[in-house]
């Protein structure tokens, strides 16, 4: 019988991890500073559009906000403004630790659960309807975090904004108008899992113990506002201020089981909206702006100058036209990788990390639950956050990880050797911890076991590190880190390499994900991926002077694990230790490349040629047509083969707009995943991924090495510039080009202290003291 897991054993897990609990992500929070005024900028991270969004079609239509844990999709109907209301919390289902008849996860929306939505908020307005008003025009201010709507009705200037404040916890819809005109309509609030309309706030609670809630408040000035049922109602107001909030009583401590018991999410909405509702609507913006600011500033890009024709294009047409006409446009591919930095500042902060579908939803029924997969999704996600100057929102990760991590350890010590469970460790025996290919917030796997999931996830975990020099992190990840060593010492097996007498050490069965044999042992994957978790280990334990000699022992096995060779078949990096392909050439997934990219074990001017060789035949094979994640995949790869004008292509290819839920980009910008024909879904990850891609591009970092413009294309060669962009070893870089060759590049530490900056074979030895910077110039020479 598989032992029962019980409160003390988790107290006892989340000690030995290091997992300790943190605040609620929903919580109360002191007040915020106030800024006086915001300097007039003009922006040029704007997009906009003549259309609102179709109310049936607002994952492809709506516009995005959110506060790292609050969001919604914007309609921006003149007649009908509609907000779709989520919580990144907001899950149903539990820890599924029943495994099915062939020892994997249940994955179902009762067991495993799945993200939803809170709330639906409608704001009225009877005489408005789109037919009787002109000059509509609705925006998306990047850089001020704000979406804008404005349109006349009777010579009267309407105009709308909507923003999601981190400060305030609160979504903020504030009308105004000039010449005269008034609002008249309601505002109503509902749930959606049967709660119906409610007129300032519901409350209920899953039957999995999770508690929610969301509350309204509605002020204007020069008219009425009042309480009618189950509505407000507002009637010739001058302008109009909503506000809602919303949130969960989830808490990231596996030691109350994920929930705070004290909390009510009801009550803490009404107060939330309470206390914003003491301040003016031009308060709370700039309050939000400010704070929006100080992250979306960190980083400033320029591709090049577009042209005044496609510059007159609204943002839709101006995506129909790129992939018309075959024209580069730097400005917008420019803005594409600001949409992404805007979505990543939206959707992580202070609360659970961006899933499969971001913070976004359009129904409580996302396909793979909304989830977190932990076989590219997730990792994905998180590729561009330091290299762009948002380090501060892949915390949310680390959380996660951490909370997660007494749950994840006592499942796989209960349940990873299960008779049943074909990824099963051969040796016997179990230790550390391991994740299923998808994992919820509520300490849960779902679908199949990922044994090599633990690896991936502390290499994102370790890269982290590596950008920041961060001690506090590094000391928070090292549970993490020694746990997935402890599984992987368990789990190798030692074979002799066919035809000689050397011993190694390899994987037991897997498949190479997601494709291939079930049951195959030393994959590509998981070697390169053990390979460089083992090299983290040992120096974080080095660094943080700990566990010496458990350190020795997995630099020992590090020493005699089998690493991947060509095939002397295909002349292709083999996939599953043998040299015959055994899978599917085109598939989507990338696996055996992860010594590429993310990894650095396979780099061109390092590496055996024969290996590089092999890995960009293996890349050539998978071909240039998949979907968008899979895209912004093999344009990072691309980008570390130097290959500038194959990973533009791969940019270029994502840019498409998509059509009847065909693979490329919505209305609103958002990556359509095509699921079946005519039918695609929205999936964030290649709106992360490809903007990663667009900086690796501009710039590789190891550390003690920056590569400027290692695969520049054509298409932004003229001239160009980047400010923030992270590197590793703990540098941060502002660059300049002209005619495809740096003019200046500014190398600032934030901790690091000696780097190699290298451009066209020219390389230059930096060393600066943390804070410090310095300018080179001339890379002619």
């Amino acid at each position: 019988m598989t032992p029962e897991p019980s409160r003390r054993h988790l107290l006892a897990l989340a000690a030995t991890t290091g997992a300790l609990a943190t605040l609620p992500t929903y919580t109360a929070t002191a007040a915020p500073d106030r800024p006086d005024s915001l300097p007039d900028e003009g922006s040029s991270d704007t997009l906009w559009w003549q259309a609102p969004a179709d109310e049936h079609s607002m994952i492809e239509q709506g516009l995005p906000v959110g506060n790292g844990r609050l969001g919604a999709l914007a309609s921006n109907d003149p007649g009908r403004e509609l907000l779709l209301v989520s919580d990144a919390t907001m899950w149903t289902g539990g820890r599924n630790d029943t495994l099915d008849a062939d020892g994997q996860f249940p994955y179902g929306r009762a067991d495993f659960g799945s993200f939803t939505l809170l709330a639906r908020l409608t704001v009225d307005l009877p005489d408005h309807d789109l037919s009787a008003v002109h000059g509509y025009r609705r925006t998306l201010d990047l850089a001020r975090g704000v979406v804008t709507t404005s349109y006349v009705r009777s010579g009267v200037t309407y105009r709308r904004e909507i923003f999601a404040s981190h400060p305030d916890d609160v979504i903020v819809l504030h009308f105004t108008q000039g010449g005269g005109g008034r609002y008249t309509g309601s505002v109503t609030l509902e749930g959606t899992h049967g709660e119906g309309q409610a007129a300032v706030s519901f409350g209920a609670a899953f039957p999995n113990g999770l508690r929610y809630g969301a509350a309204v408040k509605a002020y204007g000035s020069g008219g009425r506002v009042t309480v009618n049922g189950s509505r407000i109602d507002f009637s010739d107001c001058r302008d109009l201020t909503v506000l809602v909030s919303g949130g969960t009583n989830y808490t990231p401590d596996a030691r109350t089981d994920y929930r705070d018991p004290a909390l009510d999410p009801e009550k803490l909405a009404r107060a939330k909206v309470r206390d914003a509702a003491a301040h003016q609507a031009d308060v709370l913006l700039r309050t939000h702006v400010a704070d929006h600011r100080a992250l979306f500033g960190r980083l400033d890009l320029s591709l090049g100058t577009s042209t005044a024709e496609q510059r007159a294009r609204d943002t839709w047409e101006r995506l129909k036209a790129r992939a018309r006409d075959g024209v580069p446009d730097p400005e917008l591919e420019a803005t594409y990788l600001q949409f992404g930095r805007y979505l990543m500042i939206a959707g992580s902060r202070d609360s659970l990390p961006l899933g499969l579908q971001g913070l976004w939803l359009d129904g409580n029924d996302p396909d793979w639950m909304g989830d977190y997969h932990t076989d590219i999704n997730i990792q994905m996600n998180y590729w561009m956050a330091d290299r762009a100057g948002l380090a501060r929102s892949f915390e949310a990760l680390t959380d996660y990880c951490l909370a997660q991590l007494p749950s994840w350890t006592d499942l796989t010590r209960r349940l990873f050797n299960d008779p049943r469970n074909r990824y099963r460790n051969s040796t016997g025996k179990n230790a550390g911890w391991t994740v299923a290919i998808s994992t919820n917030p509520n300490g849960g796997g779902g679908w199949w076991w990922h044994p090599a999931g633990n690896a991936w996830l502390c290499n994102s975990l370790w890269e982290h590190y590596e950008f920041t020099g961060s001690r506090t992190h590094l000391e928070r990840i090292y549970p993490l880190l020694k746990g997935a060593c402890e599984f992987w010492e368990a789990r190798l097996l030692t074979t002799t390499l066919p035809g000689t007498s050397r011993e190694v050490l390899i994987a037991d069965s897997d498949w190479s994900p997601e494709h291939g044999p079930l049951d195959a042992k030393g994959i590509t994957y998981a070697q390169e991926l053990v390979w460089a978790l083992f090299g983290s280990y040992c120096v974080a334990a080095a660094e943080l002077k700990r566990d010496g000699g458990f350190a020795d022992t997995v630099a020992g096995l590090r020493k005699r694990l089998y690493l991947p060779q060509v095939s002397p078949k295909t002349g292709w990096l083999e996939e599953w230790m043998s040299p015959d392909n055994l899978g599917e050439t085109t598939h989507r997934h990338l696996s055996p490349l992860v010594g590429l990219f993310p990894g650095d074990r396979i780099r061109p001017g390092s590496s055996p040629s024969d290996l590089v060789a092999g890995a960009t035949a293996l890349l050539t094979a998978r071909g240039t047509e998949s979907f968008g994640w899979a895209n912004a995949w093999r344009a990072l790869c691309w980008a570390r083969l130097k290959n500038a004008q194959n990973a533009y292509q791969l940019v270029v290819n994502n840019l498409r707009p998509s059509s009847d839920g065909s693979n490329g980009t919505a209305f609103n910008l958002f990556d359509i995943y095509e699921v079946d024909k005519g039918r695609g879904i929205f999936q964030i990850d290649a709106n992360l991924g490809t903007p990663a891609a667009m900086i690796e591009m501009l710039l590789y970092s190891r550390p003690g090495h920056i590569e400027l413009l290692p695969a520049l294309p054509d298409a932004w060669a003229a001239s160009g510039s980047v400010t923030g962009v992270g590197a590793r070893g703990g540098f941060v870089v502002d660059l300049r080009w002209r005619d495809g060759k740096p003019s200046e590049a500014r190398i600032h530490s934030v901790g690091g202290r000696t780097t190699t900056v290298e451009f066209g074979g020219t390389s230059r030895t930096v060393t600066l003291r943390p804070g410090a910077s310095v300018t080179l110039k001339d890379f002619t020479r």
